[in-house]
């Protein structure tokens, strides 16, 4: 019996399972040890995401420079950071004041918009059918007068005076650190999967080889991608908005075109302020801008996605839907952003991992079968 318990699966899981609650439970009476690497790696994160993010999108144009243009890798990786610096200051000086400039419209004309939608909210509830509403009721319970608004956004910038100075340094490290870790990752990037050669089992240095090199891929293809979608997007959409007259077009174009990095639900979070905005005045133009989206986002299903994504993550609609949901709410916009292809790479590396393990049982197996012959 004794040697039965010892020999059972059971017993062991439960040993492990045992053994790594054993193993938190003591690190979380050590924090003062693991602090210091905390903060190490949370310093570090930042940086290296950005530059990754970076990396992957511009690296592909290296690569076509070097190959097309027949570019040494130093002076293709030069001429990247060139282009880069030069849609920084494209950004700085055409981009983010056109920007500024319409959300402080924005902004001057949000009593008129809060006014708008009371009137209309009133005029809906006179209605017969809801006859016997206290509209005015209902009104001051939601509080969506201007003076609440106005009294929660300087609530909001009053408890968050304490954290600029700290916000200014952290963009300031960002700004100094970025650029130069995507000048090495994309001058040396490509020494990466050989310098760690030597440290990999040689039995197994092929499929991880080929393992490391399938997640860059993934990850590049996506990124790539993404990016080319995005100004898509954001460019069809301003000029769609811009031609039915909506206002804040280019402010609303770039939401859409931000937003579309998320699967499934980010073209409706795009549209939904073009909309918010306009349907009160003037629902014709909300319809059509309805009808831009719809017309810019089936160009985009069916013409660029294909051309510049493709199949490269290939995930079930049902799970991106249930990645967005987890991800959303572990991490908000940014983990609904990066859930998907966090997914994709975690997919790659099971699916290999479990070939690895599939293939070293065969050979065993073909091993044993040989040795009994």
């Amino acid at each position: 019996m004794l040697e039965k318990l010892k020999r059972s699966k059971l017993l062991f899981w439960s040993t492990e399972l045992l053994v790594i609650a054993t193993l938190i439970l003591v690190s979380t009476k050590i924090d003062f040890v693991f602090k210091p690497i905390g903060t190490f790696f949370s310093t570090l994160f930042a940086p290296i995401l950005i530059a990754g993010f970076l990396y992957y999108m511009l690296n592909p144009l290296v690569q076509l420079l070097i190959s097309k243009g027949k570019f040494k890798k130093n002076y293709a990786v030069a001429t990247v950071m060139l282009i880069l610096l030069g849609a920084l200051i494209f950004l700085l000086f055409t981009v983010l004041p056109q920007l500024a400039k319409q959300v402080t419209a924005l902004a001057n004309n949000l009593p008129e918009f809060v006014k708008g939608m009371e009137a209309w909210a009133k005029e809906f509830m006179s209605k017969p059918m809801f006859q016997g509403i206290d509209v005015e009721e209902y009104m001051s319970k939601f509080d969506i007068s201007m003076g609440s608004v106005l009294k929660s956004i300087v609530d909001g910038l009053s408890s968050g005076i304490g954290s600029v100075v700290s916000s200014i340094a952290s963009t300031t490290l960002l700004v100094v650190t970025v650029p130069f870790i995507l000048f090495y990752m994309l001058k040396d990037g490509h020494r990466f999967i050989p310098s760690i050669q030597r440290y990999l089992p040689e039995k197994q240095k092929p499929e991880i080889i080929n393992l490391l090199q399938k997640m860059s891929n993934t990850i590049s293809s996506y990124i790539s991608g993404q990016a080319i979608e995005c100004l898509f997007v954001a460019v069809a959409t301003f000029i769609g908005y811009q031609l039915i007259g909506v206002e804040y077009a280019f402010l609303f174009g770039c939401i859409a075109g931000a937003t579309n990095m998320i699967p499934y639900l980010g073209p409706y979070i795009g549209l939904a302020p073009a909309v918010l905005v306009t349907v009160f005045d003037s629902p014709m133009t909300a319809i059509l801008a309805c009808v831009v989206v719809l017309i810019v986002q089936q160009v985009d299903g069916n013409i660029i996605y294909p051309l510049v994504i493709g199949k490269s993550l290939d995930i079930h609609p049902l799970t991106i839907i249930l990645i967005l949901l987890v991800a959303g709410n572990l991490a908000g916009l940014l983990g609904m952003i990066l859930g998907v292809p966090f997914y994709a790479v975690c997919k790659t590396i099971f699916i290999h991992v479990f070939d690895i393990i599939q293939l070293n049982k065969n050979e065993k197996k073909v091993l044993t079968e040989n040795k009994e012959n």
